[in-house]
């Protein structure tokens, strides 16, 4: 029996053979949200544009600022309008975001002025240049913004639109097909019989890809034949980047996503040092990637973030690709066993400190674990874990 591979080998590996996507397509900011930028975005302005208030107050030059003086208001600017240059000698009146008038240089807030009939007095001195947001303080004309590879987030696209860019190209997102097989599968919804369970994995991926920005092609249940197999990867591979399916991949005469992949193309099928989850299958249906994740809601969870997920964002064209990992303490005992173990564990916050809860049941078919869970401990091959140890995590957000 071979032996299990350590799943960093197993990624590794993988990570090799993926073909980043070429494809590219000009989208609105309000359509590129999760979209990857598929090369670097330079400022063609400055942010912000030229000096500006960043206070209601009063604009003046520095040199002037006297205590027990009067001044006398000679303009009033509004945010969105350009005053007059500053008459020596005299303030004139600022709102945030309006632009500093020629000849000025510092504002005064309002809350340090008083004001004497029609004049205003200064209740306190300004430091030279205060409360002025300078040309280009945010973003220099010429900086780049985003990088090639770059995941469009809500902050990324704010920050895009400041510059005036309404459109950019991105990497299309890859469409990624996704079937369910066995005839023991009902979908929600439809009355259930003894043998038979219902559907979870389809909707557990669908979410987990669509969140991640891809496309889904959703193929359904397919049905336990061999004909319907190879009709359903063949429609699969013509209109898709990349099939992922759930199960299936076993030697059982009942399972024929296995002989059906060879018959279209080539299938390896690894065991990995992973808990849950060990099967795992890869290779290509007519030249499309395919991915065979373990049958259980847990196991199918776990493979696909750990495994599938970081192949397919490379295959995206994103920079980052590999999950994030914190170090936090345990709030609990463990004893690791032959394979890596990913345990859903709680973050809570204590003494200071982030500490992780385990779920109590750690099976592969708890899909509650799961739910309850945000981040998945990982224990090591034989690793003894105490109470109070530092321990790695990868967090589930957004997952």
């Amino acid at each position: 029996m071979p032996a299990l591979r350590p799943v960093d080998e197993v990624v590794d590996e993988l990570l090799g053979y993926v073909e980043v996507t070429r494809k590219t397509e000009l989208r609105s900011l309000d359509d590129a949200l999760n979209c990857c930028v598929a090369s670097d975005i330079q400022s063609e302005v400055h942010v912000p544009p030229q000096d500006n208030s960043a206070m209601d107050g009063y604009a003046m030059a520095f040199s002037d600022a006297e205590l027990n003086r009067i001044y006398e208001i000679s303009d009033r600017i509004p945010a969105g309008y350009i005053g007059n240059a500053l008459v020596p000698g005299t303030l004139a009146r600022i709102f945030t975001g309006a632009s500093i008038p020629a000849g000025a240089d510092t504002v005064v807030m309002q809350e340090n002025t008083k004001q004497i009939d029609d004049g205003i007095e200064l209740t306190q001195l300004p430091r030279d240049g205060e409360n002025v947001r300078r040309q280009g303080q945010d973003i220099e004309q010429g900086a780049t913004i985003v990088k090639g590879g770059d995941r469009l987030t809500a902050k990324t696209l704010g920050l895009v639109a400041s510059v005036g860019v309404s459109k950019l190209e991105v990497k299309t997102p890859l469409k990624v097909a996704i079937m369910s097989t066995g005839d023991e599968l009902v979908e929600p919804g439809e009355a259930i019989s003894p043998g038979q369970i219902y559907n979870s994995n389809r909707f557990a991926l669908a979410g987990m890809l669509k969140t991640l920005g891809f496309d889904v092609l959703d193929l359904g249940i397919v049905e336990d034949t061999r004909e319907a197999t190879l009709a359903a990867l063949e429609r699969a591979a013509e209109q898709a980047d990349l099939i992922l399916t759930s199960g299936g991949v076993s030697v059982g005469e009942e399972d024929h996503v296995k002989g059906a992949v060879e018959t279209l193309g080539r299938l390896d099928v690894w065991k990995m040092a992973i808990k849950p989850g060990k099967p795992l299958a890869y290779g290509n249906v007519k030249g499309t990637p395919i991915f065979g994740l373990p049958g259980n809601p847990v196991s199918t969870y776990v493979t696909f973030h750990v495994v599938a997920r970081t192949y397919l964002l490379a295959m995206q064209g994103f920079s980052k690709v590999q999950p994030d990992v914190y170090t936090v303490r345990s709030a609990f005992d463990f004893s690791g066993g032959g394979r890596r173990e990913y345990l859903r564990v709680k973050l809570h916050n204590r003494d200071g400190a982030t500490y992780a809860e385990r779920f109590s049941n750690q099976g592969s078919g708890i899909m509650t674990s799961v739910v309850w869970a945000d981040a998945l401990a990982v224990a090591e091959v034989g690793q003894q874990i105490h109470p109070g140890d530092a321990l790695t995590v990868l967090p589930l957000t957004g997952l």
